[in-house]
């Protein structure tokens, strides 16, 4: 085979296996868009028990996070500020860490970004029933439960459609 031709294939592999190992990428167990979200039971870091009851009627972020992820801790300032916008008119955030050094790191998080809604530590059922395979990964819940948007990584303009999201959430009945 001439080193071309080799040169060639081995780039189609590592194009191939690059889309394989892509984070975020749609998971069978993750929860379809337009059902209900799986329920969860968790504890913040206050000691509250929150399940998924706890938002029937509100629109909710549900953010799986890890304290050491850049692309989660660029994210935390704008969910900051949407609880802030949009917090009176009916928008819940909750924050699910997948760390594994425990609350002690979560609580040091909360206080270096002035988090202004619920983090717990989100546990295996939790990431196992979400189908959570990177971080971060937000699912948007309507007022009735169901999954309407999942954003996987984060970038401006996938903030600027969250909020968007969020906006036409909140306006419906």
């Amino acid at each position: 085979m001439s080193f071309t031709k080799r040169l060639i294939r081995i780039l189609l592999v590592t194009i191939a296996a690059s889309f394989l190992a892509t984070p975020g990428q749609a998971d069978a167990a993750s929860p379809r868009l337009g059902q209900p979200a799986p329920n969860f039971k968790v504890i913040s870091t206050s000691g509250q028990t929150i399940t998924q009851e706890n938002y029937h009627g509100h629109v909710l972020i549900l953010d799986f996070f890890a304290t050491w992820c850049q692309p989660c801790r660029r994210s935390i300032p704008h969910l900051v500020e949407m609880n802030r916008k949009y917090g009176k008119q009916g928008l819940q955030v909750l924050g699910l860490s997948v760390d594994e050094d425990g609350e002690r790191v979560v609580k040091t998080f909360i206080d270096e970004f002035r988090v202004n809604y619920p983090l717990a530590l989100a546990g295996d059922a939790t990431t196992g029933d979400f189908g959570i395979r990177s971080v971060p990964i937000m699912f948007l819940i309507d007022k009735k439960g169901r999954v309407v948007e999942v954003y996987r990584g984060f970038t401006t303009d996938s903030a600027r459609s969250l909020e968007a999201a969020i906006k036409r959430l909140l306006a419906e009945k």
